[in-house]
């Protein structure tokens, strides 16, 4: 019998148990980049990106509340989705890292706002940042698109703790 609570309950599991259940779901994987005052480029690899609108059109992803770069897209105004195609998985290894310079041999376009566009990727989209909103250790990050593009090539994804092309599911 089901019995409505004004309060969720505590979970029945670990953080480890709730970790692998969520592996179970393929997600594809995207790099998210834009720029410092200072021209610095800046991107990470994020798999948690989602389409939430169509009228307007909107994309939402989210980012570790102890993230080096949270201030930084926090407060910038635009940044651009990157999903990744099945053969850039060098690129979510070095967008991922905790290298310096990530942008390191990266080839790369700018956006009419001036920010990088990563060459070969499946999918990009230009966004205005329009609303964040922290929720448990994160900040969810909703983006309004204003450019976007596609390629129409098979994407990188990510399916129990491996990449995978989206043939190979």
């Amino acid at each position: 019998m089901f019995t409505p609570t004004n309060t969720a309950l505590p979970p029945d599991f670990d953080s480890r148990h709730f970790r692998h259940a969520l592996s179970q779901f393929a997600t594809g994987i995207t790099v998210i980049t834009t720029r410092l005052e200072d021209g610095t480029l800046l991107g990470l690899t994020a798999s948690s990106f989602n389409s939430v609108s169509l009228d307007p059109p909107l994309v939402l992803w989210s980012l570790g509340d102890r993230a080096q770069s949270l201030s930084v897209f926090t407060g910038n105004s635009h940044y651009v989705v990157n999903v990744l195609a099945a053969d850039q998985r060098h690129l979510a290894e070095q967008f991922a890292s905790r290298t310096e310079n990530r942008f390191q041999g990266v080839e790369y376009t700018l956006s009419r706002t001036g920010l990088p566009i990563l060459k070969g990727a499946s999918a990009w989209f230009e966004c205005f940042n329009r609303s964040r909103y922290p929720e448990g250790d994160h900040v969810i990050f909703v983006g309004e698109v204003e450019q976007c593009a596609a390629l129409d090539q098979a994407p990188l994804v990510f399916h129990q703790g491996q990449f995978l092309t989206s043939k190979a599911l």
